[in-house]
Parts: structure tokens; C-alpha cells; sequence
């Protein structure tokens, strides 16, 4: 049954109804994050490149099922999108947890790792993109960067939250079962099991008539520009989930869950003080400011010397990072009509998916080079790309809107 736009006071409430499964699904990616590098390369004794690589396979298959995801939300509706990407979640949960009491066969339990991980990918992309959706069909299309921000601040702020009780489970083996990498896996099943109940109490919204049909490329082609911003800044929190714990093991520092948290909370903060600048400055001004605030923080982050500095690195490109996605989408969205959102969505967060899924194996491979401050720096002079790109793109937008006037 389809459902009318939602009018204030109510509006708040029925967003957060549903982004309630963005942030479960992001604080088992939290918890996950936190602790999967340490698990391959410390447990199962891999390479710095293959604990990346673990991380970072799940925003591959992100990618790879975003057009997927948008398809079925245009046509089935996300409601059942995201029941499945909860599905999805907990069958991941349950293989990572297998793997944790499998350290005594390495290979096979990387083996479920990576496959947890791809399906982990899977069950972001559906949920993550379908929740967008569902909440601009329920509340209406003017309150777009609104929807867009709850959802990202529950995406960062799930990140804050679960890689701390990430960290205090891998190190409680005492705890049995539910201790250690195993206790890891089964709250990550069990927080998105506990979701499934939860959607399908929600009303479902029905697919719209598609009047203007487009195919994934073309609508990949419409919002690449937004899209490529995107990607440069989300090289830099690639890194950061990515090679963040293997960089302060690596310098012999604790306290590497506190940085990925200061990351997702200064995410979060940034997100619900600064997001009405977007509509006061337009989005692509907000999304200049933003790559340089992150290019900031990146750079702290390589040439710190000690664990401080490198949380304050840390949290700094989560200010930076944090409006990006919205500021970039409220203009990819414009570029499609409303009968294709969906497809519109996914098509933007591939950008982002491709730009986290490559950051961590390849920059994996600059560390034996040049150590973890070139690697670092790299990703800071991407986000200086960027800042060049919003540049552009904003010349093009003011060009368009004088050609019409």
C-alpha cells in the first residue's frame, strides 16, 4: 500500500523509524572494521595487504550489487530491499563467528572471512540504499538532504558505536564463545536479526510507474561528476577503516578503536550542526569546504608522531568527510527523475563503493614502500582533486542556470 508524505511534527519520527536499519547495519560494519585487520594479520598470520583486503572486499561487493539494489527498489519497493539486506547480515554475521574458532586452519578461515565480508557488502548496499529511498518516498523529495543526512549520520555514528564493543570483544577470550573474534560475528547476527521484525512493522511504499525508463549507465553518466567529488574524499576513509588499526599497531600505539570512533563522532556532530549550510550555500560550496577540511585532517594524520595527534587527524576528516555525500547528492538526485531514484542513489554511491573498495588493498601495497605517512598524504592530495572538481562543477552550474535566465 502507498503511502502519503509525512507532514511535521511527525517528520523526524518517521525518518528515524526507518534509518534505525542503517544504523544496525553500520554498527556491525563497526564492528567489524575494528578488528577484522588485526584478526588476518594477527590470529591467521597474513600479510598487511590481505588483512586491507579483507576489509575493503565488502565495499567491492557494495559496489557490485548497488545497481541490483537500485533496480529492485524501483521495482519490488524498499521495503523488501532492505529485509533482505538484513537477511543478508546475518547469514554474514554467523560465517564470521565460524571463522573466529577456526584459527587453527588458516586459510579456511580467511576463506569465511572474505565471504562474510562480500556478503557484508551485499547487505550494506540493499539496506542502505533502499532506507534512502523508502524515507524520501514516506516524507516527500523536499526534505532530501534531510533523509540523506540521518542516514549518514547513522552510517558513521554505527561506525563509533560498534568499533569500541568490537574492541572489547576480540580482546575477552575469557569469555568463551562469546568472546574473541567468534563473540565479534555473533552480535554482528544478532544485531541484524534483530532488525528483521523491526521492518516489517514499517508501512511499505509502492514502486512508481517507470514514465522515463534509463538504463544504469546512462544514469551512472548523468551523476558522475557529483560522483567522482564523492570518490576523492572517500579514499581517505577508506584508508582510515581500512589500514587505521594496522597503522597503530604498527607504531606500537593503543587506542586505535578510540580514533575510528572520534572519526564517527565527529561525523555525526558535524552532520547535525552544519547539514543546513548545504540548502544556505548550495551543495557543491559546502562540498569544497568539506575535501579541505578532510585534506586537513589527512595530513595531520600522516606526519603526526603519536597516537594524539593521529586521533586528532582522524577526527577531523570525519568533520570533513561528513558532508560530502549529502552535499553532492541533493544534485546527483536532480539529475533523474523520481521514477528512478533508486537507480539514482546507487548509481552516486558506486563512486563511493569503488573509491573504499580499492583504497585499502592498493594503498595496503604503499606501506612496505613508503611507510604510512606517504600513504596518508596521498589521500589528502585526492581530496585537493576534488576540491578542483567541485570547482568545475560549479562553474557548469552557474553556466546552465545564466543560459537559462
Amino acid at each position: 500500500m502507498s503511502v502519503t508524505p509525512v507532514r511535521s511534527p511527525s517528520v523526524l519520527m518517521t525518518i528515524l523509524a526507518v534509518v534505525l536499519f542503517t544504523l544496525l547495519c553500520y554498527t556491525v560494519i563497526g564492528l567489524q572494521m575494528a578488528v577484522v585487520p588485526l584478526f588476518v594479520r594477527e590470529k591467521l598470520g597474513f600479510s598487511s595487504a590481505m588483512a586491507g583486503f579483507a576489509v575493503s572486499v565488502q565495499y567491492l561487493a557494495t559496489f557490485a550489487t548497488r545497481a541490483g539494489a537500485g533496480r529492485r527498489i524501483d521495482t519490488i519497493g524498499p521495503k523488501k530491499v532492505v529485509q533482505v539486506g538484513l537477511a543478508a547480515g546475518v547469514v554474514s554475521g554467523v560465517m564470521l563467528a565460524i571463522s573466529g574458532v577456526l584459527t587453527s586452519l588458516p586459510a579456511l578461515a580467511l576463506l569465511l572471512v572474505i565471504v562474510g565480508r562480500i556478503i557484508l557488502g551485499f547487505a550494506e548496499s540493499w539496506v542502505a540504499t533502499a532506507a534512502i529511498v523508502w524515507n524520501i518516498r514516506r516524507v516527500g523529495v523536499a526534505r532530501t538532504a534531510q533523509v540523506i543526512s540521518w542516514n549518514g549520520i547513522c552510517s558513521y555514528g554505527g561506525i563509533a558505536l560498534g568499533a569500541p564493543v568490537a574492541t572489547l570483544l576480540y580482546h575477552a577470550p575469557s569469555l568463551s564463545v562469546f568472546g574473541g573474534f567468534c563473540g565479534v560475528g555473533l552480535l554482528s547476527a544478532a544485531l541484524m536479526g534483530i532488525g528483521l521484525p523491526l521492518a516489517h512493522r514499517q508501512p511499505a511504499v509502492t514502486p512508481l510507474p517507470a514514465t522515463k525508463p534509463h538504463s544504469f549507465f546512462h544514469i551512472l553518466s548523468r551523476v558522475m561528476p557529483y560522483g567522482l567529488a564523492l570518490a576523492s574524499g572517500s579514499i581517505g576513509f577508506g584508508a582510515i577503516s581500512a589500514l587505521l588499526a594496522l597503522y597503530f599497531a604498527d607504531q606500537n600505539w593503543s587506542g586505535a578503536a578510540i580514533g575510528l570512533s572520534l572519526f564517527g563522532s565527529v561525523f555525526v556532530l558535524t552532520r547535525f550542526v552544519f547539514t543546513s549550510q548545504i540548502a544556505k550555500r548550495g551543495g557543491m560550496a559546502v562540498a569544497f569546504v568539506s575535501l579541505l577540511v578532510e585534506a586537513l585532517g589527512l595530513s595531520v594524520l600522516a606526519w603526526g608522531n603519536s597516537p594524539l595527534w593521529a586521533n586528532v587527524g582522524a577526527a577531523l576528516s570525519g568533520a570533513g568527510f561528513s558532508l560530502l555525500f549529502p552535499a553532492l547528492g541533493v544534485g546527483a538526485v536532480e539529475q533523474i527523475g523520481p521514477e528512478n531514484r533508486g537507480a539514482a542513489i546507487g548509481a552516486f554511491s558506486v563512486f563511493l563503493d569503488i573509491a573504499i573498495g580499492i583504497s585499502g588493498p592498493l594503498l595496503g601495497l604503499i606501506i612496505p614502500l613508503w611507510g604510512y605517512g606517504v600513504l596518508f598524504q596521498i589521500t589528502a592530495l585526492c581530496c585537493l582533486l576534488g576540491m578542483m572538481l567541485c570547482v568545475v562543477v560549479k562553474g557548469r552550474q552557474q553556466h546552465h542556470t545564466a543560459g537559462v535566465s
